[in-house]
């Protein structure tokens, strides 16, 4: 007589291999998010209005810039497949589809270090800023942003020379991308669900030179 053994679920707290959260995620089809960082899971809470507004005005500005830029992929929560301990499920991602450092794998997963990651967090003690951070810098995330809804606050970092660097506002307090020529991003528009105003501001991004050559040098 065989016996058969069903998978455990995950739980939060779990450390496994990433094929074991691979096989155990998968088994779980009504489980909306769960992460690996690090070699331990991380299981999703449930969704605030909080949460769930700034997604959704995130991903707006996101849709709206790849919308202009061709050769862009922009992903609302994939799973990326960072190294052997890590595989988060960011809330957007913003990636070269040729050229950069990340691919899409044959069973339809985001593979590499995307150009782009944005979390929405509650606040700075949140793992986002931490041990998240971490990884995405060790893995070569060009850039990560992370909006803390609690403490209204958004931060966005470059990485320079293997270090994440903030980027700051400017004397017109814009926020520019240095990966995504014309991603300009009005942080206090933002903080405030003032749609018509971010997508001013990124409209005046797209107008510039500099994401007309960005285009440019996408089409060839």
């Amino acid at each position: 007589m065989t016996l058969k053994y069903s998978l455990p679920p995950l739980e939060n707290g779990d450390r496994l291999t990433r094929a074991e959260f691979e096989r155990r995620y998968t088994a779980m089809p009504h489980l909306k998010k769960a992460e690996l960082i690090e070699g331990v899971v991380f299981m999703g809470s449930p969704v605030s209005i909080d949460h769930s507004r700034s997604h959704g005005s995130i991903m707006g500005w996101l849709w709206f810039y790849s919308a202009a830029t061709p050769g862009l992929g922009c992903y609302d929560n994939p799973t990326v497949r960072l190294d052997g301990d890590n595989e988060p499920q960011p809330d957007a991602v913003l990636r070269l589809e040729s050229g950069g450092n990340s691919r899409i794998s044959e069973d339809g997963y985001i593979e590499g270090a995307p150009e782009l990651v944005v979390e929405i967090a509650a606040s700075s003690a949140a793992y986002d800023l931490h041990d998240k951070l971490r990884v995405y810098r060790r893995n070569g995330v060009q850039e990560y942003l992370v909006w803390c809804t609690y403490d209204r606050q958004i931060h966005w970092f470059s990485l320079e020379a293997g270090e994440y660097q903030p980027l700051a506002a400017d004397a017109e307090r814009i926020i520019r991308s240095r990966q995504f020529p014309g991603l300009w991003l009005d942080p206090e528009a933002l903080l405030t669900h003032d749609l018509g105003t971010v997508l001013q501001v990124l409209q005046q991004g797209i107008a510039t030179p500099e994401h007309q050559a960005f285009v440019a040098r996408q089409q060839r």
